[in-house]
């Protein structure tokens, strides 16, 4: 049992980890960021377009609801396209500003420099002294 919280600790500790969480949190924050975007600001201007229709309730009805005592609308089976069409438009948002926010990031990083190859490898002494001695038996 220590072995396995031991790997347990040392896997929460790792970096990845806690930039995962860390991830996670800043991306839900995001996330309601351009949820409001979408549905406060960009669905108005499609309702517009489109005639003043509150764009979030576009439907399809399959079978229509009643009315109770209360005035709710109760027993209604709907497609809600409306909501999809939102959503996808709220993922194309959040992928332009992410693709934005990292080639910006990129663009800050300095370039990496190629590593200096390194010198061509010399005679060793021994080699050079080998030389040496051959050049002063032929008298050179």
């Amino acid at each position: 049992m220590k072995k396995l919280g031991k790997e347990l600790k040392e896997f929460i500790m790792r970096g990845n980890v806690v930039d995962l969480a860390v991830g996670v949190v800043i991306g839900g924050a995001f996330g309601a960021i351009t949820t409001s975007l979408v549905n406060d600001i960009i669905m108005p201007f499609v309702s517009l377009i489109t005639g003043g229709v509150d764009f979030t309730q576009w439907k399809w009805i399959l079978k229509a609801g009643e009315l109770n005592e209360a005035g709710e609308l109760v027993g209604q089976v709907s497609v809600n396209y409306g909501n999809l069409i939102s959503v996808i438009l709220n993922f194309l948002i959040i992928a332009v500003v992410l693709f934005c926010v990292v080639k910006g990031i990129n663009k800050l990083k300095k370039p990496e420099e190629p590593a200096p190859e390194p010198a061509p490898a010399g005679p060793t002494t021994e080699e050079l002294l080998g030389e040496i001695r051959d050049l002063l038996k032929e008298g050179k």
